[in-house]
């Protein structure tokens, strides 16, 4: 686990911020559609603080939250006490759970804060039981990454750079790239991360307004295979109760 995550200290910045975010009334009405009603175990991986949390109780799933920062999920503890979800401190590429031991799984808005996105989708894939569901919703890699700029009444101009894979502290937008960063994928290098794994894709969206060029990606997934499979790990793991 890193000494240091990146949202603590900023965590009620986040929640504040993330909270009023056209884009988080988007996701979670993307994560409705494209998940579908429990009963099962849901993990929410770098469930942050709890922002799917109410989706994913209205939709009757038992919800299990993981973030390696422990402020932000210090933020989460109330929205995981009303619904009476479990809340987990470890890193999303070590993921302290059997192999397919839950029936779905969902990140909402993390893939550009993790440091390796792919072995998180694979510790997803782990997880998951065979034919379970992954729900990913995340910054379109194309018309959301940190080289596009968003004028608030035109057009997306996109500057170069989109090619450039990895951390970006500058560029257009928000202030999550000037206070933490993000990590760009292409499209092509982020829809293999999560195929690679054992998950098959089932649907892909550009959620949004109609014909505005989209801010988010979200998909579907179902776990096919056993590739997946390891030995689950359990360094730097902590359970809030």
């Amino acid at each position: 686990m890193p000494t240091s995550p990146r949202y603590d200290g900023l965590a009620r910045w986040y929640d504040g911020y993330v909270q009023s975010a056209d884009v988080t009334s988007v996701a979670r009405g993307s994560l409705e559609l494209l998940l579908g009603h429990g009963p099962g175990q849901c993990l929410d991986i770098g469930c942050g603080t709890g922002i799917a949390f109410p989706v994913l109780a209205a939709l009757d799933w038992t919800i299990v939250g993981v973030d390696v920062s422990g402020d932000q999920l210090a933020v989460a503890a109330d929205r995981a006490g009303a619904v009476g979800a479990r809340l987990v401190q470890a890193d999303a590429t070590q993921l302290p759970f059997s192999n397919g031991s839950f029936d779905s799984v969902v990140s909402l808005l993390t893939h550009t804060d993790f440091d390796d996105p792919s072995a998180v989708f694979r510790e997803a894939a782990r997880v998951l039981r065979l034919g379970g569901r992954f729900v990913y919703i995340g910054v379109h890699p194309c018309f959301g990454g940190p080289m596009v700029e968003r004028p608030t009444e035109a057009p997306p101009i996109l500057h170069p750079g989109y090619r450039r894979s990895g951390w970006w502290h500058e560029g257009f937008g928000d202030g999550i790239r000037s206070r933490v960063g993000v990590n760009h994928l292409p499209l092509g290098d982020f829809l293999s991360a999560i195929v690679a794994p054992g998950l098959r894709l089932d649907q892909v969206v550009e959620p949004g307004p109609d014909g505005d060029y989209p801010t988010l990606l979200a998909l579907r997934a179902s776990r096919v295979s056993d590739s997946a499979e390891t030995p689950a790990r359990r360094a730097g793991v902590a359970e809030l109760r």
